[in-house]
């Protein structure tokens, strides 16, 4: 019998992390497990935003027990101040996996969309469009939900042959 995979996707944010956790069995039995977003409170300081999603994370990773987790690489946006704080969410991230021994791999969000849409010019309707279908979801979850989902369906899809 094939061991279960469990997969967690995340799409990093000071505002909203999103993530999702799927798990795969063989090549080709995906199950949708959870997804959601985590939205620390905007009333509290940076610092302690990021303090918040850590505790935030650890939490969700006892939870899910994931055995790899594929977060979303920061691209660089127009606005400096928008890259910095996504990047420190997403090093916040790392380092609550990182902390909890699940390894960590990395997609750019071109590949992400490659793998679930068919183009890396996706938006993300289209995104969550195609994760609602691959994961027989009744309705799509929220757009960073569906990017989280994303980027776990994508690391699965690499994997496959």
């Amino acid at each position: 019998m094939t061991k279960a995979l469990r997969i967690l996707g995340i799409d990093p944010g000071l505002r909203c992390t999103g993530f999702g956790l799927i798990e795969v069995v063989g090549r080709h039995q995906v199950t949708y497990l959870a997804s959601g977003v985590i939205r620390p409170p905007v009333s509290l300081s940076e610092a302690d935003r990021l303090k918040s999603l850590y505790a935030s994370l650890t939490e969700l990773l006892a939870s899910y027990q994931p055995e790899i987790a594929v977060v979303e690489r920061v691209f660089v946006n127009v606005n400096p101040k928008s890259t910095l704080s996504l990047g420190q969410a997403r090093g916040v991230a790392i380092a609550a996996l990182a902390a909890t021994n699940i390894e960590v791999k990395e997609l750019t969000p071109l590949k992400i969309k490659q793998s679930i849409v068919g183009t890396g010019r996706a938006d993300k309707a289209q995104v969550a469009h195609m994760v609602c279908r691959l994961l027989s979801l009744p309705r799509p979850p929220s757009s960073d939900a569906a990017d989280a989902l994303a980027c776990a369906l994508a690391f699965w899809h690499a994997q496959t042959p």
